[in-house]
């Protein structure tokens, strides 16, 4: 197998992973207030995390940029807390079709919690590189990796959206509130995992 295709593989599965709750909690949390048919919404929305995560984990592997693990990965379950909790806030507002896609308040969110996810992916590269010094074709890879995972579970989230609110009839409004409320109770574990290991 290839570099690169390993460090594909790598990046997928760091993303389609049970170890990966914490990504994968986010993605449900950024999705939940969105249907199948606010697509446009949803590319706007996880392009911007894209973008933040991107650019951190790539200034982070390099070694362009230093930070503090711990303190990172206790704040990845705050964004999770943050977005959930604007969730529920929102839960009887409707999108309007005249709303702006681009200029949203929540793809600014998604772009700023992004670079602290990114940061924490770089964690888990970087452990794998070793004394790699260089690892341009590594990271681009495991980048791509990353975002083939992250596209299947934001396509898998607004699939069970619509068989629920589709064919089991579930309110919009419940299917919001249960997201989000299983999203706050799985990221309020691990922030004190985090904070009290």
């Amino acid at each position: 197998m290839s570099v690169f295709q390993t460090y594909l593989e790598l990046g997928f599965l760091h993303i389609c992973t049970p170890r990966a709750a914490d990504h994968l909690t986010f993605l449900l949390a950024l999705c939940a207030p969105y249907v199948l048919a606010d697509w446009r919404r949803v590319l706007v929305l996880v392009t911007s995390f894209t973008v933040g995560h991107s650019l951190t984990l790539a200034l982070a592997t390099l070694g362009i940029v230093a930070f503090n693990r711990t303190l990172i990965e206790a704040l990845i379950p705050v964004t999770i807390i943050v977005t959930a909790l604007a969730n529920l806030r929102a839960t009887n507002r409707v999108l309007r079709p005249r709303e702006p896609v681009l200029a949203a308040a929540p793809n600014a969110l998604a772009l700023v919690f992004g670079l602290i996810h990114g940061l924490g992916f770089s964690n888990y590269l970087q452990s794998l590189l070793g004394n790699n010094s260089r690892p341009v074709l590594e990271l681009f890879a495991f980048n791509v990796g990353v975002e083939l995972g992250q596209v299947l579970v934001v396509v898998l989230i607004l699939l069970l959206g619509l068989v629920l609110l589709q064919a089991a009839r579930v309110a919009r409004r419940d299917w919001l509130l249960t997201t989000s409320g299983a999203a706050l109770g799985i990221a309020t574990v691990l922030l004190v995992q985090q904070l009290w290991p």
